[in-house]
């Protein structure tokens, strides 16, 4: 593809920041980038000395949109896990259209269908569908659940060395990835020769078990942490405290999911094949982000 790519989230967000390490990748290969932020400030700075055009421009306000997406040939879309997802596809999706982009990857989340076990799951599907019907080359990265978003449910309660979550017993299997591979698969995606309009790009690095999951945290922090089973609602509580009520919605249905459910999961080979290297392991991401999780308590 050539042309500058429109990246979104460019600033990174709470979590996986997939927007900035995709201006990172695309700017490390040459690919000029328009980063759109909704401020200016020093994370701004950073894109701009990456040799990054910077706009600021808000998601859910069309004319910001329509002169973000001006002249651009791709568009590189992530939207956080709040509430507007169909608002800001929408407003997305005239923009690009009129625009005359000819490729759109958003990132989704794994599992999108009308009858997806949680709300922001069959928000995604209609989005797709949104992009398609635009006519804009729209391709989908599939991401399930971040190392990050692991680390973030950690964080609640690690510090008295449990870590506290729905998910019945320590058998369940949970499907992951690192954010930084999803941004590698996606800045592969953007920059690829051909990449037919609807096409789908799985991304899961590893499919672990709870106690794995907590194993590598024992292990990779240096300190013993165990799991504890809460109900639902004790969890669905206690988070809201810290994340959006969008967020808390869906992550409630997904834990529900992933306990109730078969394991249905395994890595994909997408990670190599359009990222260019294997995915990474939580262990890995455990070691390299061993500051980031919170300290034992005294």
């Amino acid at each position: 593809m050539n042309g500058t790519v429109l990246v979104t989230g460019a600033a990174g967000g709470q979590q996986g920041k997939t927007g900035r390490r995709v201006t990172e990748l695309l700017r490390e290969r040459g690919v000029p980038v328009r980063a759109m932020v909704r401020t200016l400030d020093d994370r701004a700075e950073y894109l701009r000395s990456l040799g990054a055009e910077v706009v600021v421009a808000d998601f859910l306000d069309f004319p910001s949109i329509e002169r973000a997406v001006a002249g651009v040939s791709t568009v590189y879309f992530a939207y956080p896990v709040q509430d507007g997802l169909l608002d800001a596809t929408v407003t997305m999706a005239v923009a690009a259209r009129n625009a005359g982009v000819t490729r759109l990857v958003d990132m989704v989340m794994l599992v999108s269908t009308p009858d997806a076990p949680t709300p922001r799951l069959r928000e995604n599907y209609l989005s797709e569908q949104v992009f398609e019907w635009a006519g804009i080359g729209a391709a989908h990265v599939r991401a399930t659940v971040f190392y990050e978003n692991i680390r973030a449910l950690a964080n609640a309660t690690i510090a008295a060395g449990v870590v506290m979550a729905p998910f019945g017993d320590d058998s369940t299997a949970i499907p992951l990835v690192a954010g930084d591979d999803v941004a590698r698969v996606a800045a592969g995606v953007l920059t690829a020769q051909d990449v037919p309009a609807g096409s789908s790009f799985s991304v899961i690095g590893q499919v672990l078990t709870v106690r794995e999951i907590v194993d590598s945290l024992s292990r990779g922090l240096g300190r013993e942490v165990r799991y504890q089973d809460v109900s639902d609602e004790l969890w669905a509580e206690a988070a809201r405290t810290r994340i959006n009520g969008h967020a808390v919605a869906h992550l409630s249905k997904l834990w529900a999911a992933f306990r109730d459910q078969p394991d249905e999961f395994a890595p994909t080979s997408t990670i190599e094949e359009m990222g260019g290297r294997p995915p990474k392991t939580f262990a890995e991401f455990v070691a390299e982000e061993r500051g980031s999780f919170a300290a034992q308590a005294a």
